[in-house]
């Protein structure tokens, strides 16, 4: 295969995955790259968009790395992946052969016991052809039963605190879907960064996340967000209008633009785009030229969320 020019991945069109380097103006921007925030208290600077390891899922190997040569050139170092994300796991790790010292690798876990803890951390790091990840998290935490579980005598939390030591991870994280196993988790454990569903919709119809923010932000965690493009909740029997999207996702590059931006006016330091592959590279293409959202397109938002289904329901 005839590798992509840069112009050509970033060229996009309707029906087309590939996208031109433009900003929201249009204007091409050939030479920049994505801006870049640091972490939390960890130091560490992250490209303002990740790249979510369901985007690879099942993806052609050749192609994911000409995905990740592509992104990695222009300024995305922030990867996230997890063992339930398919074959991502393989496929990435494959990918970033060569390039492990151009990226902050993160992983998760849904274990919440620390021997299966223990046993999926190091299934990981072989798949992912790395002895050490910058960050791994408990993945969704959605109850506070899975918050007393990993907490508790032989919890997921011992495997983490000691892989630490080891030298196995760096950075110790959660993500959540739910607002109150997040406060419960912060009260519990000393964590360097969370992962969370920041988006407008939730915050303008369900309350959900600004809390969640808040305390994070007050904490000195590093503020990672999910579903900055995600619009609504999905009817029951419809089908899925983007393979890897379980939501309506946000695909009118106007609306998204406001909906990313929305997300990164928070004290975020990155999103991670939907898993859908065109809907990631227009994420990638929309952050190179990011500015804060004015007031009259966060009160179009708020407007535009009137209505809507939220993903997500505040559980306080």
């Amino acid at each position: 295969m005839k590798p992509m020019k840069r112009r050509e991945f970033l060229r996009v069109s309707a029906g087309a995955t590939l996208f031109a380097a433009v900003g929201c103006s249009g204007a091409k921007r050939p030479d920049k790259t994505l801006p870049k925030r640091t972490l939390g208290r960890t130091g560490q600077q992250l490209s303002i968009v990740g790249l979510g390891g369901v985007v690879l899922d099942q993806m052609d190997p050749q192609e994911a790395r000409q995905l990740v040569s592509e992104v990695l050139d222009l300024g995305l170092n922030y990867f996230d992946v997890a063992p339930s994300y398919g074959n991502a796991e393989e496929v990435m790790g494959q990918a970033l052969r060569g390039h492990r010292q151009r990226v902050f690798l993160a992983c998760k876990t849904l274990k919440r016991d620390a021997q299966g803890a223990r046993e999926e951390l190091e299934r990981s790091l072989k798949r992912l052809q790395t002895d050490y990840f910058d960050l791994y998290q408990f993945h969704a935490l959605s109850s506070m039963d899975d918050v007393e579980r990993i907490f508790g005598p032989g919890g997921a939390a011992e495997t983490f605190v000691k892989a630490r030591d080891e030298g196995l991870i760096r950075y110790i994280g959660f993500s959540a879907h739910s607002v109150k196993a997040a406060l419960a988790a912060m009260d519990r454990f000393d964590f360097d960064t969370i992962l969370f569903p920041i988006n407008f919709v939730l915050f303008h119809e369900a309350n959900f996340g600004p809390q969640v923010v808040e305390k994070a932000r007050s904490k000195g965690l590093g503020i990672l967000a999910i579903k900055s493009l995600a619009f609504a909740r999905l009817p029951e029997g419809q089908p899925r209008v983007r393979p890897k999207c379980w939501y309506i996702p946000v695909t009118d590059r106007e609306l998204a633009a406001k909906a990313l931006r929305f997300t990164l006016s928070r004290p975020v330091t990155a999103a991670v785009p939907p898993g859908d592959p065109e809907l990631f590279r227009m994420a990638v293409s929309l952050a190179m030229d990011y500015r804060p959202l004015p007031e009259a397109d966060e009160t179009a938002l708020k407007q535009k969320a009137k209505g809507q289904e939220p993903i997500f329901r505040l559980d306080l």
